[in-house]
């Protein structure tokens, strides 16, 4: 007796088709990222990461009342929101910029403060030799893209801040005067601007604590302290 006849087809049955937004979903609810990016780091983790351990740093740009243009290169810390104003000049020149970045990492160790990135952007006023000097000290220069500002963020926005309340409200007579009044504000911003990255407290003074006596509540004193003749106002609690 002949076996039963076998017959092999060439047919394959289709498999089930998976939408990418259902793998997109599936990978979002095991908390993982899609292949290609799974072992970088975007911008926003590396700042969070490195907050502690990352200045910025930029150049402001002024004009005095007689016309003449001067130039303002300070640095921020992202942990503290701590600002130095460096200096101010009207000729930016490489050797001036060079100075200023020497005495800056001076002033770092003499803080005791442990920096590990500068970010700063591509402007032509800073010579490759700071790199060289940072480099030396441990600080390695992080570049941003070119017109991305918001790579530079938390620098950008104080000189907003510089010009909003300060530079845009002040007649700026010449150079000394402007490092008076970058003084000034340097000092309200670190011991009396509150930040709201901080919790309302400012880069020098930690928030005071909550009044919850209701009678203190109800009999609160407030003075008011002006720098720069009215320009700037620090409000203070009278005990």
């Amino acid at each position: 007796m002949l076996p039963p006849l076998q017959v092999h087809s060439s047919k394959r049955v289709p498999l089930a088709v998976i939408a990418p937004s259902t793998v997109w979903e599936i990978l979002k609810q095991e908390g993982l990222d899609p292949a290609p990016d799974r072992h970088a780091t975007t911008w926003s983790a590396f700042l969070r990461s490195q907050v502690r351990a990352l200045l910025a740093c930029d150049f402001l740009e002024t004009v005095t009342v007689t016309g003449q243009r001067q130039y303002v290169l300070a640095v921020i810390e992202h942990a503290t929101r701590r600002i130095r104003v460096l200096g101010t000049t009207a000729h930016p020149t490489a050797a001036w910029v060079t100075q200023t970045i020497k005495n800056l990492v001076m002033d770092l160790e003499d803080a005791g403060t442990t920096v590990k990135f500068l970010i700063r952007d591509r402007d032509a006023k800073f010579p490759n030799l700071i790199d060289e000097i940072l480099a030396d000290a441990g600080i390695q220069t992080v570049l941003t893209g070119i017109r991305v500002p918001r790579m530079n963020s938390i620098m950008e926005r104080w000189v907003q801040s510089c010009r909003h309340e300060l530079l845009d409200r002040t007649l700026i007579w010449n150079e000394h005067h402007l490092r008076h009044a970058l003084r000034e504000y340097e000092k309200f911003s670190n011991s009396h601007r509150a930040h709201q990255a901080r919790r309302q407290a400012a880069p020098l003074r930690p928030v005071p604590a909550p009044i919850t006596d209701p009678d203190r509540i109800a009999h609160l004193t407030i003075r008011r302290h002006d720098r720069l003749g009215g320009v700037l106002h620090e409000y203070l609690h009278v005990a």
